[in-house]
């Protein structure tokens, strides 16, 4: 049993992640053991959470790992909280393209039987906003339970909404005016990730606890998030049934270029056997010693392309290791650099590849099939991941460097792509391996052997 409640919006934009890191900063500093979930494959927003929070940001992502999943894995994450916030996604019933609500913020809402509270931008509007609020209420099966009103001009502008709703009997919970203190920077992917600003991400969730403390009603959101009933899900567990023997080191990349990683993916790792180590590309001048597997996931490395080029050590290190049969599974940000260049600038040059950034931006889920044997996957294996990147790799699969060359994955609508050989796995396509635990225990067994 855990009081928990879903932060959801009309749209992207309304504020979502601005009050549910409010929400969970300002229940943490009053002592109150909070778990943090993101609906969705959003890696950035889970770490301004786990900032807010004290623990990890986690996805809860039904398109990416099954629905039958999203309620163990949310009794995992939530162990020893006594309120769990479930920042939402977009709109509260946009999911995948043409499948209804499937991996909406509604669907996983349903799956924990959870109250949703709608954040809306009153900027522009006034009694309009009980059409909004009324709509939202009507459509699908979602229990609304409040509103938190952001971007408020004005007392009058703030008491003219609360009328509102009030014709449509939904309870107003909170009132946001505008703050520029708890602004975050966006580039070209969204917000600036926290592990890149770790000091400014800390002074704005201060902002934003003080903020949410005095414009919302937190008495009235413990109560909503009380109201949830009890669960009937058994936690979702990470350890393997046959661990692989002998503690094999698996290096996990972190730091601020390699930021985009789920919080079970070292659990698993784990939990399969290895001994899990960070290693930070920027800094770290050689992989871990005795490293008997390498593992990179997502990040920026078109920003820092200039740092990571001249770690030098640390780019021969990561070839050399590739060069004597060491196990390496890259994805997105991973796989641009074991390229030989990004944006001209030298990589580590394990894949026979060239990088660069582009202005087209590449994102949605893909339900892919594996080519070839690799230490993720066997040939065959049905995988469903997403894309989210504006860089391209050139060429774009190992079938183009040589006939004897070997693709990652296939799915419809696209060439072939990525790489893989019986050592090194490397794709754009991001995956939560919690949705396929093979995939660690494959792995862990490959660093064994």
């Amino acid at each position: 049993m855990v009081d928990r409640l879903v932060i959801a919006a009309p749209a992207s934009g309304h504020g979502k992640t601005t009050v549910a890191t409010g929400l969970l900063a300002a229940f943490a500093r009053r002592g109150v053991p909070v778990a943090p979930f993101k609906v969705g494959p959003d890696y950035i927003d889970p770490g301004y959470h786990a900032l807010a929070a004290g623990r990890p940001g986690r996805n809860l992502d039904p398109v990416l790992v099954g629905e039958d999943l999203v309620g163990p894995l949310f009794a995992h994450g939530a162990q020893g909280a006594e309120l769990a916030i479930v920042e939402g996604v977009m709109g509260l019933y946009d999911g995948r393209t043409g499948a209804g609500d499937t991996g909406s913020t509604a669907q996983v809402a349903a799956l924990l039987d959870a109250p949703v509270i709608l954040v809306v931008d009153a900027a522009a509007q006034g009694r309009s906003i009980a059409a909004v609020v009324h709509g939202f209420r009507s459509f699908g099966t979602v229990r609304l339970a409040g509103v938190i009103l952001n971007r408020v001009g004005s007392e009058r502008h703030e008491q003219i909404l609360r009328d509102a709703c009030e014709e449509v009997g939904t309870p107003v919970l909170g009132a946001l005016r505008r703050a520029d203190a708890v602004a975050a920077p966006s580039r070209h992917l969204g917000l600036i990730p926290a592990a890149e600003r770790r000091a400014e991400a800390l002074a704005s969730v201060d902002a934003l606890a003080a903020l949410i403390a005095t414009s919302v009603d937190l008495e009235a959101v413990a109560a909503v998030a009380r109201s949830a009933p009890p669960l009937p899900f058994r936690a979702w567990t990470p350890v393997s049934e046959t661990p692989v023997p002998g503690r094999p080191l698996v290096a996990l990349a972190g730091g601020p270029a390699f930021s985009f990683s789920y919080a079970e993916t070292r659990e698993l790792l784990a939990g399969a056997g290895a001994d899990v180590v960070t290693v930070d590309p920027l800094h770290d001048k050689a992989l871990p010693e005795g490293t008997r597997a390498l593992v990179v996931g997502g990040g920026f490395p078109e920003v820092y392309a200039s740092s990571l080029s001249a770690n030098e050590p640390l780019r021969e290190s990561v070839r050399s290791f590739a060069s004597a049969g060491g196990v390496i599974a890259a994805e997105c940000a991973g796989l641009l650099w074991l390229c030989r260049t990004l944006d001209g600038e030298p990589m580590c040059g394990v894949l026979d590849a060239e990088a660069v950034m582009t202005p087209t931006l590449t994102l949605g889920y893909r339900d892919a099939v594996a080519l070839g044997d690799s230490p993720l996957a066997v040939a065959g294996t049905r995988v469903t991941g997403h894309e989210f990147h504006r860089t391209v790799a050139h060429p774009r699969s190992g079938l183009l460097l040589s006939p004897a060359g070997q693709a990652a994955w296939a799915w419809r609508g696209a060439d072939p792509e990525g790489f893989a050989t019986p050592s090194v796995h490397a794709s754009y396509l991001h995956l939560h391996w919690a949705g396929q635990r093979g995939i660690a225990e494959r792995l862990v067994r490959a660093a064994a052997a």
